[in-house]
């Protein structure tokens, strides 16, 4: 990118590069559908929606959350996705190499960054893969319940695309039992409605 060669300071510079390059998360999209169902989501929608409810539902994290940080890794936890692309949660063949294709684009655009940041940020996102903080497991947690929700909303959409079962998902939610366990409740009425209106396979 040589648009802007004017800004000589080598750091700013490549701090704007970094925020026009990840302007491409708002043309990822994602398999969800938005609540009107008049189109899908993209990537920048869902941080900006599960840095939302992070904060909305911070009460019921299972731990004492820094939520500054929760916040931070719900704004980092996709970036990825401007080089890796979406993964559907349930596309096991996509899942065989996801991983390697996100490292790599975690390498490439974190490391876009002067060293400091570059360290700050991929600190963020390794952490949100590992889900072992706190702050990590809840962001997590979220991030499984926000889609959930849009695919009730929307009649099981994603869960019909992808020949989706009732075990699948509760696999999938998992980390929602124990990381915000006042939270499970959502899930377990969410698929036995499903299931009794016939929207999600048991």
């Amino acid at each position: 990118m040589d648009k802007f060669d004017f800004i000589k300071n080598d750091k700013l510079r490549k701090q704007i590069e970094f925020a026009v390059t990840v302007d491409k998360m708002k043309e990822v999209l994602r398999r969800n559908l938005v609540v009107s169902g008049e189109r899908r989501e993209n990537d920048a929608e869902h941080s900006w929606h599960l840095a939302l409810m992070a904060m909305l539902l911070e009460e019921y994290s299972a731990e004492k959350v820094n939520i500054e940080r929760v916040l931070k890794i719900a704004l980092v936890h996709d970036l990825v996705e401007v080089y890796a692309g979406d993964t559907f949660a349930y596309d096991e063949k996509g899942y065989e190499d996801k991983e390697e294709r996100e490292r790599a684009a975690a390498d490439k655009l974190f490391g876009s960054l002067e060293s400091e940041q570059s360290a700050e940020f991929r600190a963020l996102w390794d952490e949100f893969e590992a889900a072992e903080t706190p702050e990590s497991k809840y962001a997590n947690a979220i991030d499984r319940i926000q889609p959930l929700i849009l695919n009730y909303l929307m009649n099981g959409h994603t869960w019909k695309l992808g020949n989706v079962h009732a075990p699948q998902i509760y696999k999938r939610m998992d980390i929602i039992r124990t990381a915000a366990p006042e939270l499970w409740q959502i899930v377990e009425g969410v698929i036995a409605d499903s299931i009794e209106k016939g929207i999600l396979k048991p």
